[in-house]
């Protein structure tokens, strides 16, 4: 089984505010980062190489961003021991603080490719039932056994 992992981000402006012009110019550098690393599968992306046009949410301010890696250890790798880190520090200057569960992981079938309908379930689902391995976060780090011992398979 791989890791889709989902996450959302509300942003303080439009996305071709100068407010957000250093996170849109990274994102090609950060993206390739992703798609070059161990690890890596699949990224949601549209017409423009990445997912902010991708409208999931009726709310235009709120962004998404889903790929598929191995494991959970190749992920945790990429978004937090390679440059991707450098933008993750520097969120508060374009997104504003979500109250509630921005993101979610859970194990999809090799070779399946995550929608974002599946995603949002994913997302309510751990607002609503906390981390399982239906749905969780590093903090958890559930294992493909565990969802298949969760699930019965």
């Amino acid at each position: 089984m791989h890791l889709a992992q989902v996450n959302i981000a509300e942003m303080i402006a439009p996305i071709n505010d100068p407010v957000m012009a250093d996170f849109v110019n990274n994102l090609d550098r950060i993206n390739a980062l992703a798609e070059s690393s161990e690890g890596f599968v699949w990224r949601l992306k549209g017409d423009e190489n990445n997912a902010t046009a991708i409208r999931v949410f009726d709310y235009d301010f709120l962004i998404i961003n889903m790929s598929v890696w191995q494991d959970i250890d190749t992920l945790f790798d990429f978004t937090y021991k390679t440059a991707h880190v450098e933008i993750l520090k520097r969120k508060k200057e374009w997104f504003h603080n979500m109250k509630q569960m921005h993101m979610a992981f859970w194990y999809v079938e090799e070779g399946h490719h995550p929608t974002p309908e599946e995603a949002k379930e994913k997302l309510q689902y751990i607002r609503e039932h906390g981390e399982t391995p239906l749905a969780f976060t590093f903090k958890s780090r559930f294992t493909p056994e565990d969802y298949k011992t969760y699930t019965h398979e």
